[in-house]
């Protein structure tokens, strides 16, 4: 089925998926994902969006989540990191577990599938992204409509439809996660040479085993 895929639109791709998974699938959104968000928000406008409150976002992205929650109206479901994250800011070794993968894993729990807006082009970790796969991390389906895609297409997309945009993306940020760990890119036509900053790191472990 993930061959088939291959040929189809992300548009083509989500509504299979929305039709084989009616109730229990979520969209997980970083708010840089405006173009996976409009193709999904305007097939199921009442599907939950979840968004990763690490505790360590930019205040621009805070700020766009709230600007595009009510524009949308979207079912936006915050996590929020346990008490043990207290003890691992942002940038140190837990950080990611804790503020990422162990919040997603309960937003997740009972779930069937995910919808995310991973991308080959984004990371050499990333090139060999399936559509369709199963996710033996959070034990349910994984739905990458976007995989195909590159960085034109998601830009001609959002410009064709006129949609808002990180207010990030202007001052030159191209790949945006927590503030102490985003940079602008250090490598001409590598958007994700800011992320991890620091950091020998390509993953926060969401979309990793």
């Amino acid at each position: 089925m993930d061959e088939m895929f291959e040929r189809a639109s992300p548009l083509e791709i989500l509504t299979w998926t929305l039709r084989r998974f009616p109730e229990d699938v979520v969209v997980a959104c970083s708010f840089e994902d405006v173009a996976l968000l409009r193709m999904v928000w305007e097939l199921r406008p009442a599907i939950e969006v979840i968004f990763l409150d690490t505790g360590g976002h930019f205040e621009e992205t805070l700020d766009f989540v709230d600007f595009m929650s009510a524009q949308w109206d979207l079912n936006l479901t915050r996590t929020q990191p346990g008490p043990d994250a207290l003890s691992w800011p942002c940038g140190t070794h837990r950080c990611c577990e804790l503020r990422k993968v162990e919040p997603l894993t309960r937003a997740l729990s009972g779930r069937a599938a995910w919808i995310t807006s991973l991308k080959r082009v984004d990371a050499p970790s990333r090139t060999h992204t399936k559509i369709l796969a199963w996710d033996e991390k959070f034990s349910l389906v994984k739905v990458n409509p976007l995989a195909t895609w590159d960085d034109d297409d998601v830009a001609y997309y959002i410009r064709s439809r006129a949609l808002p945009e990180h207010p990030l993306w202007s001052q030159g940020y191209a790949s945006i996660g927590c503030a102490a760990v985003t940079n602008k890119p250090s490598v001409a036509g590598d958007r994700r040479s800011g992320r991890w900053a620091g950091l020998e790191r390509e993953e926060c472990g969401l979309h990793e085993g």
